[in-house]
């Protein structure tokens, strides 16, 4: 089995949460934190249009709900997986929770931290670096974002 393999199961349910923000017309980015056991302890979705809230990203609504289902900030043996690379906030919010692990889908070159802009996850400077997984089910991601996308630009 390949590295990646292992974690098709929880970026489906990722995916699943991205398609789930189309409803609230937010951008499809889906998480999901699961246990060493794996077990999804957290669940979200892109919430900014919904709840009018910047910081309505998915990787944050997850490891909200990982920490209360927990009843701890520290997610340690957790694993945060998401549909697209985190940017700045998510990614210093999942060095700061502790998560032992980040998988995500793709990349994203325009506000990515996590090796595209910038590389908050692996800077040595911080005291918690977490495993990165890349690339689990990026072409599914990647089409759902570019259709979403392809449509916004052509709406009125």
């Amino acid at each position: 089995m390949s590295p990646t393999a292992e974690w098709v199961p929880a970026m489906r349910e990722a995916l699943d949460e991205a398609r789930a923000a189309l409803a609230t017309d937010d951008v499809p980015i889906g998480a999901v934190v699961v246990d060493a056991d794996g077990v999804v302890v957290g669940r979200g979705r892109n919430r900014r249009e919904a709840d009018a809230d910047p910081t309505g990203h998915a990787e944050v609504v997850a490891l909200r709900e990982a920490a209360a289902v927990r009843g701890a900030w520290r997610l340690t043996g957790c694993t945060l997986v998401v549909t697209l690379e985190p940017c700045t906030m998510c990614a210093g919010a999942l060095v700061l929770s502790r998560v032992d692990r980040l998988v995500f889908a793709c990349f994203d070159d325009k506000a990515g931290a996590v090796g595209s802009l910038w590389d908050v996850v692996r800077d040595r400077r911080l005291n918690h670096r977490p495993e990165v997984v890349t690339g689990v089910l990026a072409d599914e991601s990647s089409a759902l974002l570019l259709e979403f996308f392809a449509h916004h630009r052509s709406a009125p």
